[in-house]
């Protein structure tokens, strides 16, 4: 049996160590097809050697573009590459222009396609991810939701039973896995001189908050309000698309903490020992729940509603207000809530499923 993994941006790579690893441990035949969607495999080779996994076997080097353009132009480039090498699996995983990519080319070839992360719906169909979601699961022959309610999102939507498998969340098996090496490599703390609990972390990329004015105007004085009702320094380690939308919008950062951006190892370290985390990265919303660290998402919809049913998270939309007031509600929390993602074998699962429907 041979395995295609197929990725192209980083918190792919993220998600995947667990089922890599696995595939070494068993010794399977197996490999990965880098589609370069947001950076070169240059730019991301730090993440696999941090991550102590191997290379891709194909570096594809789209790069970007349109929707159309980049997603064409993977469709056509994987197609041949599957052509060539004949799997009998294709795993995608999430929600990317590459997730599309990789299970309409593999399907047109009649190779089965197993979606990780499979399920998982915001509603909101003026984000491209959400049309890549909905059309993933529906091209896929193996859906492995992470949860019990995204399990129910697929079986509304008229999705075989038989091809839905609960498995937890490989995020999970990427925190517990990756946070010890993090805790002997990285030295994020000391380097951005920076106490445990004494610092709040924020993220914000998505283009319906930096592409808009008033969304990112008002983010990032929910921020500032954050910083100043704390009195703790809001680190934002900041994208350089994101950081030109504040020069091109004129908005003031005064008093923000903004830096550039960190490699996996020393996020999830800052996430870790942060107080609060303000986020509008679905990931991030995982991670921090996993953590044990209260989250406020910069959103008005999430596509990870377990974390709002468990407690970890909030919504606060862009509001300046309600953004601080969220951030107050959530800093009194107890950290005790359970982590609904599943126990860390989420890897193991998907692959003992391939195997026996392999056989």
């Amino acid at each position: 049996m041979k395995i295609c993994m197929i990725l192209g941006t980083r918190p792919e790579i993220i998600k995947f160590c667990s089922i890599i690893r696995e595939c070494q441990r068993l010794k399977l035949d197996y490999f990965i097809l880098h589609t370069g969607q947001h950076y070169s495999y240059n730019m991301d080779r730090v993440f696999f050697e941090q991550l102590e996994l191997p290379e891709p076997k194909f570096n594809l080097d789209v790069g970007s573009g349109s929707h159309g353009e980049q997603t064409g132009t993977m469709i056509k480039e994987i197609e041949a590459i599957l052509l060539f090498q004949r799997p009998d699996f294709v795993l995608v995983e999430g929600d990317t222009n590459t997730v599309l990519a990789g299970a309409i080319a593999a399907s047109k070839l009649g190779i089965k396609v197993a979606h990780v992360e499979a399920g998982l719906r915001s509603y909101d169909r003026t984000m491209p991810e959400e049309i890549n979601r909905v059309l993933a699961d529906h091209s896929s022959d193996f859906l492995f939701a992470p949860t019990e309610t995204s399990k129910h999102i697929l079986l509304k939507e008229g999705i075989d039973s038989k091809k839905i498998f609960v498995v937890g969340n490989t995020i999970v098996d990427a925190v517990f896995q990756n946070l010890r090496i993090a805790a002997s490599k990285s030295q994020a703390l000391e380097n951005l001189h920076l106490k445990e609990g004494k610092f709040v972390l924020a993220t914000a990329h998505r283009a319906e908050n930096v592409d808009n004015k008033e969304k990112f105007s008002g983010l990032i004085q929910g921020l500032q309000k954050v910083q100043d009702y704390f009195g703790l320094p809001v680190i934002y380690p900041i994208h350089p698309r994101a950081r030109k939308q504040l020069d091109v919008f004129g908005i003031q950062s005064l008093g923000l903490s903004l830096i550039a951006p960190l490699d996996y190892l020393s996020f999830l370290l800052l996430q870790k020992t942060s107080m609060l985390v303000l986020t509008d990265s679905g990931g991030v919303q995982e991670e921090t729940c996993i953590l044990k660290v209260p989250c406020v998402t910069l959103r008005e919809n999430t596509e990870r509603p377990e974390t709002i049913d468990v407690g970890s998270n909030i919504l606060a939309g862009t509001d300046p207000n309600r953004i601080l007031n969220a951030a107050i509600e959530m800093s009194s929390l107890e950290r005790n809530w359970k982590n609904p993602f599943g126990k860390g074998d989420s890897g193991e699962k998907i692959i003992s499923i391939l195997l026996e429907e392999g056989c």
